[in-house]
């Protein structure tokens, strides 16, 4: 269920356009806030030590033609 109450005075437009769309992100940028830039140190390869994947995951993929052949 679709819940189409809205607060303000925008209109309700299913069919706007792309400048409506525009304007209600500049709208909420004020809202947003990014997280500090954060900068991924690399790994030794001596930690890495491989994946596990459950053997259900795996018969699943394997019989995925994307994926098996």
């Amino acid at each position: 269920m679709t819940n189409l109450k809205i607060h303000g005075d925008a209109p309700l437009d299913p069919e706007g356009g792309l400048a409506e769309l525009r304007g209600d992100c500049a709208r909420m940028v004020p809202h947003w806030s990014a997280p500090a830039r954060i900068t991924a140190l690399p790994v030794s390869p001596s930690l890495i030590h491989g994946v596990t994947v459950p053997s259900a995951s795996a018969r699943m993929l394997d019989a995925m033609s994307d994926y098996g052949d």
